[in-house]
């Protein structure tokens, strides 16, 4: 077992660990610690207690100085209070530290930025010479953190295209169906699914489709259909997707899937606990939505050696496919984000802030961060994979874990080397990449977090949308009924986020 450091590393401890004094010298509008280094101030959440500190916390942050040239004082805040405490910062300018780790964009956020307590980093991270590694985000992510037509922040990024669809492929070799393309072949191979018999048992007992309560497969359907995803763009203009003639169309086309028994019929009050061990028990044939998902279901296939109705001798298997009809569903492309505040008061300071941002993106830092010290925290084997030596030792992450709080993970959060994966692994990466080129994003998102009726009213409209669509499904409603919900969700709100997403819209097509 490797040995900690009992006390916790304050702010003041870690500053002085780090040859950081809180007041710094200011060299060429840069402010320098006592080494001479740019210095650069941090606020970031402490997540499981005493972050940065351990036996080897010292040469840790010793390595990450060199690398960036960078003085970094980090202050570190308990999760469960971290929101108030931001709250706090922003209202006092003194405060505030450089960079800041949000988790979220949000009311407070927003009136925030409004304000002008963000730097604009449009200004800045498209320079490929100073900042190699930002200037490869993807645009179509940083939209969602516009707000007034100014880049508020640097997104951690998620994979974009993670949703998408896995199906028993045993099942459909032993039917003799292919990979689905199209909407028509996905009908086709769930209700081939449900009605013919796919694991040979001589019963009726299995459905097309694994569904739950949570009906997030639902907005990856739609997205097959062409809806888009929450919002999407018609003549210039930005509507909720319940309002195209796509919408309706996934619709009718879910309700058919429950009308003709392709899905459990008590699916709306089935556990998202136990939505995959329909698949893996063999009750279902299909799962959508995150890929993992139904990586995670092949791996329990492999490990718990269910046989393939094809071939007993081998496991069964999970094809993983991603796009239909050319579409998928995107998320949101990030996990938080950071942002650069007025603390830091000149451009050259900003600069100092986004340099180090930057140089947290290279392989070497996202190993330190994300595996700590090489003959120490992890390994290489004889076969140049990496071998985590720190998985039976929890406690020894919290030497370095905390770093990868500044890192952004852009262009890429995959090391060179890096872990062993199974094949099944992999093909689920090789589809996830294929994928992005398909997703669809949300125009709207950036929008919905600037909008007052949204912040107010949001989670009441989203309910009931997501209540219509199930009745409607489910036949509790018709379309009467379901024209009925949304003239309510009109007269609730609706009308009024409609109409501030929109006056943004046009505001920022202006900029």
């Amino acid at each position: 077992m490797k040995k900690s450091i009992a006390s916790v590393m304050t702010a003041a401890t870690l500053a002085a660990v780090m040859g950081i004094t809180s007041c710094g010298n200011k060299s060429g509008n840069v402010e320098t610690g006592k080494t001479g280094r740019p210095r650069v101030t941090f606020m970031l959440v402490d997540y499981e207690g005493s972050p940065l500190t351990g036996e080897h916390a010292k040469e840790v942050v010793d390595k990450m100085t060199e690398y960036t040239n960078t003085d970094v004082e980090f202050t570190f805040v308990a999760n469960d209070s971290y929101n108030e405490k931001m709250g706090l910062a922003l209202a006092s300018p003194d405060d505030m530290p450089m960079v800041m780790n949000v988790g979220s964009i949000k009311l407070g956020i927003v009136d925030a930025a409004n304000a002008g307590a963000f730097w604009d980093l449009n200004d800045f991270i498209w320079d490929s010479e100073k900042f190699p590694n930002l200037s490869k985000a993807n645009k179509e992510v940083c939209k969602s953190l516009t707000i007034g037509g100014k880049l508020i922040g640097i997104y951690k990024a998620r994979d974009i295209g993670r949703y998408g669809m896995g199906y028993r492929k045993d099942w459909a070799e032993k039917l003799g169906l292919s990979e689905p393309k199209t909407i028509e072949d996905v009908y086709n191979m769930m209700y081939a699914f449900t009605y013919k018999d796919p694991d040979g048992n001589g019963l009726q007992d299995t459905y097309g489709l694994a569904m739950c309560k949570y009906t997030g497969p639902f907005d990856i359907i739609q997205a097959w259909f062409g809806a888009g995803n929450g919002w999407t763009e018609q003549n210039g203009r930005l509507i909720p997707i319940h309002q195209t003639k796509e919408y309706k169309e996934a619709l009718d086309w879910m309700k058919k899937m429950y009308e003709d028994g392709l899905i459990a019929p008590d699916w709306a009050v089935r556990d998202t606990a136990t939505w995959a061990d329909q698949v893996k028990k063999g009750e279902a044939g299909m799962f959508i939505d995150v890929m993992d998902g139904s990586r995670r279901i092949w791996d329990y296939f492999v490990n718990n050696n269910v046989p393939s109705v094809v071939d007993a001798s081998k496991p069964a298997e999970m094809a993983l496919v991603g796009p239909i009809n050319g579409k998928t569903l995107a998320t949101s492309g990030y996990n938080g984000f950071l942002v650069v505040t007025k603390a830091a008061k000149t451009k050259a300071q900003v600069e100092a802030c986004l340099h180090y941002i930057d140089k947290m993106c290279d392989n070497d830092m996202l190993l330190l961060a994300s595996y700590g010290l090489k003959d120490i925290n992890y390994e290489i084997d004889a076969d140049g994979y990496l071998v985590d030596t720190d998985a039976k030792d929890p406690s020894a992450a919290k030497a370095y874990s905390a770093l990868n709080q500044t890192q952004c993970f852009i262009p890429s959060k995959n090391t060179k080397p890096s872990p062993k994966q199974t094949d099944r692994k992999m093909k689920e990466l090789e589809v996830i990449r294929n994928n992005e080129q398909y997703a669809v994003f949300n125009p709207a998102i950036s929008y919905l977090a600037n909008s007052e009726a949204y912040a107010t009213q949001g989670a009441i409209l989203d309910q009931l949308l997501s209540d219509a669509r199930t009745q409607y499904i489910c036949g509790q409603i018709d379309e009467k009924g379901l024209q009925s919900a949304f003239d309510k969700w009109n007269k609730q709100g609706g009308e009024a986020v409609i109409n501030e997403v929109n006056k943004q819209h046009q505001e920022n097509m202006k900029k």
